[in-house]
């Protein structure tokens, strides 16, 4: 079958997903690709990785339009996602409300996992958070980093450790099968991204790919958007 190539942050592949059937209704064609971390996902483009479209943050798509990599009248913002915590669906959820409550579940985690914290937005923002709490010394040795959330939380679900927690994209939380989404950071740590989509200026498939991204963004699939994790 012939397929669309998508390069994604790793926040959209829920969504990707379950629009796979009404595009392939609609054009007759699948959807491949890879999702990761958006920084990785970029630099994959940038390296002539074969896609007719992408799906990173808002920023970054800014900024390989203007590397000519996208086309600029095709950019459409997907939804925001917020960065969020997760816990095992056997273990009970933490109530997190201030910097202080977030320092206090950090601090009694056994493990701490993590998508890649220099390529990734949610490992970055993880990273600066640790930071600004004062206790990235402190928890460095309990950090599980893996190369993007979706990988970091399959981890989380199957972690033996006692007490362990994971950090990442809500949406990435909500696609994992055995964990639970446990709240997101609290006022002054919070992370509210903007995911938008755009097809590439090397596109073999442009028609199709502004279809997709067309699903991604439609009315029609608010819904989809919700129960993945986007808000408007």
């Amino acid at each position: 079958m012939t397929t669309v190539n998508v390069l994604s942050g790793g926040a959209a592949q829920g969504l990707v997903r379950g629009l796979s059937e009404p595009f392939k209704a609609q054009t007759g064609l699948g959807i491949d690709g890879e999702f990761g971390a958006v920084g990785i996902m970029a630099d994959k483009l940038r390296a002539g990785t074969a896609a007719d479209l992408v799906i990173l943050t808002q920023a970054l798509l800014a900024k390989l339009a203007e590397e000519k990599l996208v086309t600029p009248s095709s950019i459409a913002d997907v939804g925001r996602v917020e960065t969020a915590l997760a816990v095992r669906s056997r273990d009970p959820k933490v109530t997190v409300k201030t910097e202080a409550n977030l320092r206090e579940v950090l601090r009694s985690a056994d493990a701490i996992y993590v998508p890649d914290t220099r390529a990734s937005t949610a490992g970055q923002h993880v990273a600066k958070v640790l930071d600004q709490l004062g206790i990235a010394y402190e928890v460095a040795s309990r950090l599980k980093i893996f190369p993007n959330g979706a990988a970091a939380m399959r981890e989380l679900a199957s972690s033996t450790a006692t007490r362990p927690i994971g950090c990442t994209q809500a949406t990435e939380i909500i696609a994992t099968d055995g964990i639970a989404l446990s709240g997101a950071l609290p006022p002054g740590c919070e992370l509210v991204t903007m995911y938008t989509a755009g097809v590439t200026t090397r596109a073999a498939h442009p028609q199709e790919a502004a279809a997709l991204i067309a699903l991604l963004t439609g009315a029609d699939h608010k819904e989809l958007r919700q129960r993945a994790g986007f808000t408007g």
